[in-house]
């Protein structure tokens, strides 16, 4: 069985939707009930969600390379649709990473930094869901 590209891409989105499902409304709710204190919870989910920038970087990464070389060359040319919503899931994730959680590490504004984070990790989980479903509906 050969993987072509376009296997691929629905491999990688399903792999970024997947994770940010698992982690978001599994794994992390399992720690703060069953870790012995919210700190040590919190410093475990800070650890799965700082994984998870990465495998978003990398996910999108391959897919605007898959989606690049499915282009034929020509002026009229579109991008892929979801381009938009890989890019945005790779800002979201990096705001996170870099903006975002160092402030909650210093506990800063907690509850005002915790709901941004909040905000931009569902954002994050909408663009994988998006470009899942536009690239496995063109598959």
């Amino acid at each position: 069985m050969k993987l072509g590209l376009n296997d691929l891409s629905v491999w990688l989105a399903a792999l970024w939707w997947g994770a940010l499902t698992a982690v978001a409304f599994g794994v992390v709710p399992m720690l703060f009930a069953n870790l012995p204190t919210p700190a040590m919870a919190g410093a475990m989910a800070a650890k799965l969600f700082s994984a998870l920038t990465w495998l978003t970087l990398i996910c999108g990464l391959l897919l605007m390379m898959i989606f690049r070389s499915n282009q034929p060359v020509s002026i009229e040319n579109r991008a892929h649709p979801a381009i938009v919503f890989v890019m945005m899931g790779m800002l979201a994730a990096l705001l996170t990473e870099f903006a975002i959680a160092p402030r909650i590490i210093a506990r800063q504004d907690l509850r005002l930094w915790h709901s941004v984070g909040s905000a931009l990790y569902a954002l994050q989980w909408v663009c994988a869901t998006v470009t899942f479903r536009k690239i496995s509906s063109r598959a």
